[in-house]
């Protein structure tokens, strides 16, 4: 079963004593989408954090997930999860050139029935994983990814951090196989992306220096400042998540149960594509909230 470790690094530091010019290939994506990452903060001047800070706590929550389920995985399913979650959000920032090119290609379904086509930063912020999925192929030989089958893989990892279908053996396979010999498990790698993302939800999430929330003027954004300003920790165990928060407002603690709620689907699902396709496991089966002492 997986133990619990806070901030061991395990897949950077597995991946850099395993294959270290695969490790090196990974930094340097880093560093090439360093404004990138930032860039999010042009369309959404008052969201939540989606800075390369956000994705530091997804690696975090990541490692803590896998555990010791760590030496089972190989040196390309590591390189393809710490990708992914620095480029899952690039969607987020693109720029208004990009967002009309990938716009074409996207399946948008029935949502103009609801919505309008003018409210450019809501379609961005809705299908936001779909346009860091187009933002990754287009920018490919920016990131210098090994092979066209490792750019695949992190485009449908980065993707699965919300929405699509776990379930779905053509997307997401059990075992793709890859040039080196390795079979990436990409049910598993999505599960645990799209598990870290959502549980990314406390104080931290919103470093003082870049947010007063006094100043915000958009309330739906006020109150997810609250929300997260209002969780001081989010405690991963063996068996649950945990949130201990810290306020007096009743309908902060509302959002925060509705919070808990989505997290609680999430979970589900997630724990549903790993232990029904694959041979890995997620020991997590609830999310608790207690109050701060």
């Amino acid at each position: 079963m997986p133990s619990v470790q806070v901030h061991d690094y395990a897949m950077e530091r597995r991946l850099r004593q395993a294959d270290p010019a695969l490790h090196k290939r990974f930094t340097d994506a880093v560093f090439a989408l360093q404004y990138n990452l930032s860039r999010y903060r042009l369309i959404f001047p008052e969201y939540t954090d989606h800075s390369n800070l956000h994705c530091l706590d997804v690696i975090d929550f990541c490692n803590q997930l896998i555990g010791n389920q760590i030496d089972r995985l190989n040196t390309d399913e590591l390189y393809i999860l710490l990708t992914a979650c620095y480029l899952h959000d690039t969607g987020m920032g693109i720029t208004m050139k990009d967002y009309r090119e990938f716009s074409e290609r996207i399946d948008f379904g029935d949502y103009f029935k609801n919505h309008s086509r003018e409210d450019i930063s809501n379609i961005i912020r809705d299908f936001h994983h779909e346009f860091s999925g187009w933002f990754i192929q287009k920018y490919a030989e920016l990131f210098e990814f090994p092979s066209a089958e490792h750019l695949w893989a992190i485009q449908m990892v980065s993707r699965g951090h919300r929405k699509t279908d776990l379930m779905d053996e053509h997307e997401y396979p059990l075992a793709l196989q890859m040039p080196g010999g390795n079979r990436v498990c990409l049910p598993y790698l999505t599960a645990l992306i799209r598990l870290a993302d959502e549980i990314d939800v406390a104080a931290e999430r919103n470093p003082i220096l870049l947010y007063d929330i006094e100043a915000l003027t958009d309330e739906k954004q006020i109150m997810e400042n609250k929300k997260v300003k209002a969780v001081r920790s989010l405690q991963v165990t063996e068996k649950r998540f945990i949130l201990t928060v810290d306020t007096a407002e009743e309908e902060v603690l509302k959002q925060i149960g509705i919070m808990a709620e989505k997290m609680k689907r999430t979970l589900s699902e997630c724990r549903a594509a790993v232990c029904g396709r694959t041979p890995y496991v997620i020991t997590q089966e609830d999310v608790l909230i207690q109050k701060a002492e």
